[in-house]
């Protein structure tokens, strides 16, 4: 059993890697980029049985700082 989860910077947190990359492809001659927000994926592989919720616990108290950053969950 697998689990993905994309964490995220919340909108109006500010994100220099974001801006760093955008800066960089317009120096690459990608004008028309206006933004980049950067995150990251974590991929687990589960014990079976493992429920959706206990990733979210998971992301709670160690994957995503929520004070600053948003996560989805897909399992599969």
């Amino acid at each position: 059993m697998k689990a993905r989860v994309h964490v995220m910077l919340k909108n109006g947190v500010l994100d220099p890697q974001g801006e760093a990359v955008r800066h960089a492809l317009g120096a690459l001659g990608f004008d028309g980029v206006e933004g980049v927000r950067q995150g990251k994926v974590i991929e687990l592989d589960l014990a079976e049985g493992t429920s959706e919720a206990a990733v979210h616990d998971m992301c709670e108290k160690l994957l995503a700082n929520t004070v600053i950053e948003s996560y989805t969950v897909e399992m599969s």
